[in-house]
């Protein structure tokens, strides 16, 4: 008798779990590539990110990668093509300060990094930057997905 009421509860709470409960809808104009990438912060380059406010540009992901130095703990790092259009040639932002710019959009798509790369004035409407795994790890910072 036990064990019916141990499975039937275990199908019941297996059937009542959703998959999409916390989550966006995907974005349909964006793909997921590999991405692995470890930055040394004693490397002359990546040297920018030892300080908060600064960012460094990759060439890893759909367009680049910006990787931003929130603290000397935090880094948020996001691809630099515009999450509400498809890819194209004109379709890398542009980065000034925290926040991302699309160059070839009549709308004025603006992304602002430090708010975890949502859309500046419609955050609730449009897709957010696509964001990666950023982690320090000594004198590294490792960037994957």
């Amino acid at each position: 008798m036990k064990n019916i009421i141990l499975l039937l509860l275990t199908v019941l709470i297996t059937l009542s779990c959703s998959k999409n409960d916390d989550k966006k809808e995907r974005n349909p104009f964006l793909t997921d590539p590999v991405v692995s990438l470890n930055l040394n912060l004693n490397l002359p380059e990546y040297n920018p990110l030892k300080f908060p406010g600064n960012f460094v540009l990759t060439s890893q992901g759909i367009k680049g990668i910006v990787v931003f130095c929130v603290s000397e703990t935090q880094y948020f790092a996001f691809d630099l093509t515009d999450p509400n259009h498809v890819p194209s040639d004109c379709s890398r932002m542009e980065v000034n300060g925290p926040i991302a710019s699309c160059p070839c959009t009549n709308d004025d798509n603006e992304y602002n990094i430090i708010n975890f790369g949502r859309h500046t004035t419609e955050p609730d409407a449009k897709y957010p930057m696509q964001q990666y795994r950023a982690e320090r790890n000594g004198n590294n910072i490792v960037i994957s997905n």
